[in-house]
């Protein structure tokens, strides 16, 4: 029997007095890792971790008065960079890819005061800030 695919088992024994409790999902060194081995839950952490910086920078990265050019580096160093830590290691989907996708345009849109409802398309935006 294979213990960590077994279900209705809640946890394993490894020795005397010890036992490891059985999970679907778990963070190891800042990654999330599924027992079914895709990356789902790894890019879902990721999202949210980059969402979380970019609130807490949110002040600079609106900020009309500093140049596009410096929010753009300092998005690309922060935000980016935290999103896309650990990626290497993921079995990355096409679900995957456009979960990340959606969630940088939506940063860039919030950092550039673009709304939906300009209409500016995402290739466009992404040219502006090259």
């Amino acid at each position: 029997m294979n213990p960590v695919t077994s279900r209705g088992c809640t946890s394993v024994g490894i020795g005397v007095n010890a036992n490891l409790a059985l999970v679907d999902k778990f963070c190891y060194l800042g990654d999330m890792l599924s027992v079914y081995g895709d990356a789902d839950a790894a890019v879902e952490t990721r999202v949210r971790i980059g969402w979380n910086k970019f609130r807490l920078l949110v002040l600079l990265l609106t900020n009309k008065d500093t140049s596009l050019l410096v929010r753009v580096r300092l998005y690309t160093s922060c935000m980016r960079s935290s999103m896309l830590h650990g990626s290497e290691t993921w079995p990355v989907r096409k679900e995957n890819e456009v979960a990340l996708q959606q969630a940088e345009m939506r940063m860039v849109r919030w950092m550039c005061g673009i709304k939906l409802q300009d209409r500016v398309l995402s290739k466009g935006l992404r040219e502006r800030l090259r």
